[in-house]
């Protein structure tokens, strides 16, 4: 019996300095293991018994990385001493097999997230027409789009506004910590997931997720956990277990779930 275990990274697995969550009896000066440095510099971290974890959750399944995070930005993370042989990238955009992507499956689904959707430029030149609240706007696997805001700037009723307008484009948004991402509706990681369990004979799926964006791969798996904070935490997502802990404590809370429901169901 193969266990397939799909698991966002930012803010589920992995957290940056921002959104450790270290406040109240977790203040206490935690060991953290950083597995992401970026222009030389530590970014994203792990605790250090979440990462001895995550290790034996490798040995003992099918372990799947899945982020929105373009292939380039999934490369600076090293989260275990030998790579999960499957990522999925770009929110199911890219399919990683030993490092390198799937053209086929690239192909496939640029083709199903385009039909019936507006063009990745319209998108773009709506974000581009907001105001000065928007630090940075960028495009991604030229799939998305996505903006870094000023969170304590954002007008009031922008965000809905823009998930209105994008939501008749068939388009959907997610805000992750200070980014506002603008996905076609028919990008999923939950496709990518089903993908990757076709191609191991997987007959589990056990997922985790933080955000809007992980909340078909959760509603695709047959057991699901989410972190006591984020999207799926603020609109209070019912279709999966929940972390005692926020913060970089619920990912080890995550692990542990992933490795007692895999034992379970073997």
């Amino acid at each position: 019996m193969t266990v397939l275990v799909c698991s966002d990274l930012d803010r589920t697995l992995i957290y940056s300095a921002n959104a450790l969550g270290l406040t109240g009896p977790d203040a206490a000066a935690p060991r953290l293991l950083c597995v992401e440095t970026y222009r030389n510099a530590p970014l994203s971290y792990v605790l250090e018994d979440a990462a001895a974890e995550l290790e034996a959750l490798a040995d003992e399944t099918v372990f799947v990385p899945v982020t929105t995070r373009t292939p380039e930005q999934y490369a600076r993370v090293h989260l275990l001493r030998r790579p999960p042989r499957y990522a999925i990238c770009a929110n199911g955009g890219h399919l990683l097999v030993d490092g390198a992507d799937d053209p086929g499956w690239s192909a496939a689904v640029r083709s199903a997230a385009a039909e019936g959707a507006a063009p990745l430029a319209e998108i773009a030149e709506r974000m581009a027409a907001a105001g000065d609240f928007v630090l940075s706007r960028r495009t991604a696997a030229d799939l998305f789009a996505y903006a870094v805001v000023d969170r304590a700037a954002l007008p009031d009723g922008w965000l809905a506004d823009l998930t209105g307008w994008c939501a008749e484009r068939n388009w959907r948004t997610s805000l992750q910590g200070r980014k506002v991402y603008c996905l076609p509706a028919g990008l999923t990681k939950a496709a990518a997931a089903r993908e990757v369990a076709a191609r191991t004979g997987a007959t589990t799926l056990l997922a985790a997720g933080d955000s809007l964006l992980d909340r078909d791969l959760l509603e695709a798996a047959d057991h699901a956990v989410r972190p006591a904070h984020g999207e799926l935490h603020d609109t209070g997502f019912a279709g999966a277990d929940v972390t005692a802990a926020s913060g970089v404590h619920a990912g080890i809370e995550i692990t542990r779930w992933f490795r007692r429901r895999a034992g379970a169901v073997e």
